[in-house]
């Protein structure tokens, strides 16, 4: 989903915008979109990521041909200093949410799934700074009977929870997580913070086990590779913090550590899946 939308900016910018090159802060997905969008429209790109970004993230960013800056502390540290990068060499920030453009591309996911889904009790979407959730409730919302729409966030770093519960995300802690592309504060003035709580029914939270676990379940069970923010919704619903059914669950990312991944095979071998 972070490839939509970085080839919808990528693609609506004017040519002079994509010239200067674009710049983005990154967990690791939405750099490797906008990378990725970059061969294909011929821009230069340069990402900002967090000295603790997943390793085969980052390496994957590289390899579309991204120049990284690693910067010390976590993502909002990196987001702050590719801002303030992109300001002074005067090249084109491109925000992995707070951007309309990126919001609509991300968006098609539910357009797609609409069209293949008549009936459902709930849809479970990760959340970090909503734009793929601002995106699917803002198609969800034109349908005639529009299912619920639920938002799932790591409970160790639940910013978007706390603006959505609370209006605020002051003193909120940012834990590392399994789910390390769903942390980091939101940004502040954000177009997905009103959109969200417009758009959404409810945002649930994730344990680090309950995530754990999903991802298990899904190796074993579905043979898939799911890397924690693209497990979220799995995990609530197996811990049963959404008990709707039927369910659409979206799942929205495989680029796991291979050693993390290994270690959580290795923890859940033998168990009894429902």
């Amino acid at each position: 989903f972070k490839a939509r939308g970085a080839f919808n900016k990528a693609l609506l910018l004017e040519d002079s915008e994509r010239e200067v090159g674009l710049v983005a802060a990154s967990a690791g997905n939405h750099g490797q979109g906008i990378a990725l969008a970059g061969q294909k429209v011929g821009a230069g790109i340069e990402i900002f990521v967090s000295e603790h970004a997943v390793p085969v993230k980052v390496e994957a960013m590289r390899a579309l041909g991204a120049i990284i800056h690693v910067v010390p502390g976590g993502y909002p540290e990196a987001e702050a200093a590719g801002k303030i990068y992109a300001e002074k060499e005067q090249k084109t920030w491109v925000s992995p949410y707070n951007d309309g453009q990126i919001i609509a591309g991300q968006g098609t996911i539910g357009l797609e799934l609409s069209r293949e889904i008549q009936e459902s009790v709930a849809w479970l979407v990760p959340v970090s700074g909503g734009g793929l959730l601002a995106g699917i409730g803002s198609l969800l919302q034109k349908q005639a009977h529009r299912p619920c729409l639920i938002g799932v966030q790591a409970e160790v770093a639940p910013f978007m929870h706390s603006l959505f519960y609370n209006d605020s995300q002051d003193g909120i802690p940012d834990l590392p997580s399994l789910a390390d592309g769903l942390t980091g504060e939101v940004e502040r003035g954000s177009v997905t913070i009103p959109m969200v709580k417009q758009l959404v029914d409810e945002i649930v939270l994730v344990s680090e086990e309950e995530i754990a676990r999903a991802i298990a379940f899904a190796w074993y069970v579905y043979g898939e590779k799911l890397e924690g923010a693209g497990a979220v919704g799995l995990a609530a619903v197996l811990s049963e913090k959404v008990k709707s059914r039927p369910v659409v669950v979206l799942v929205s990312g495989g680029n796991v550590q291979p050693e993390v991944l290994a270690e959580i095979i290795d923890r859940f071998a033998g168990e009894t899946w429902q």
